[in-house]
């Protein structure tokens, strides 16, 4: 690498455009593939949990933002299932607000209030963030959205309803300070 000079490398940026073009291709396929892996115990499968928790977000009224990191929050999940939260952060990190990145990231130790006593866990642990400026949001994304979506009879959307909004969310320019807008805190409705 430290032998390439400035038209190679611009060469390889405008040679990377149709790549990275098709970044909500990959990202709806890997969607499409989680609805084939349904994990032993649970009754729906990844998709199901991720168009549910979209779904809900949607009828609440939540932004395209919310929608969209509601609908990948888990997306990291085949890959990374130890730190999945984190993972699913990173591909959404480049193209929604910092506090819709944030409660992705740190969705996982915020729901161990449901299940971390049955491990012998510390459910509690998500109270190391409660001066955070994105610890209410947090709350309320896990409690709203994602805990309830594991239910084989609710009724949600389809990936085909969500995949514009994936394709306008990832088509923005990455890292785009007028969509990070690093600090501020949205809500996750507009009620």
């Amino acid at each position: 690498m430290k032998d390439g000079t400035r038209e190679d490398y611009q060469l390889l940026a405008e040679l990377e455009k149709p790549f990275l073009a098709l970044t909500a291709d990959r990202v709806l396929a890997e969607l499409a593939r989680a609805g084939e892996d349904t994990l032993d115990g649970y009754k729906i499968t990844r998709l199901q949990h991720g168009l549910q928790s979209a779904t809900r977000a949607e009828k609440d009224g939540a932004d395209l933002d919310w929608i969209v990191g509601a609908l990948l929050h888990d997306i990291g999940d085949g890959l990374a299932p130890q730190n999945h939260d984190r993972m699913s952060a990173e591909v959404i990190r480049p193209f929604v607000r910092w506090d819709v990145a944030w409660v992705v990231e740190h969705h996982g130790i915020f729901q161990t209030l449901y299940y971390g006593r049955h491990y012998g866990w510390d459910e509690n642990a998500r109270d190391r963030f409660r001066d955070h400026p994105c610890f209410e949001s947090c709350a309320q994304f896990c409690e709203l959205w994602d805990q309830s979506s594991f239910d084989p009879d609710y009724e949600m959307q389809t990936l085909d309803h969500f995949a514009p909004m994936v394709k306008e969310v990832f088509g923005r320019k990455a890292y785009d300070p007028a969509v990070i807008r690093e600090g501020h805190v949205s809500p996750l409705t507009r009620g």
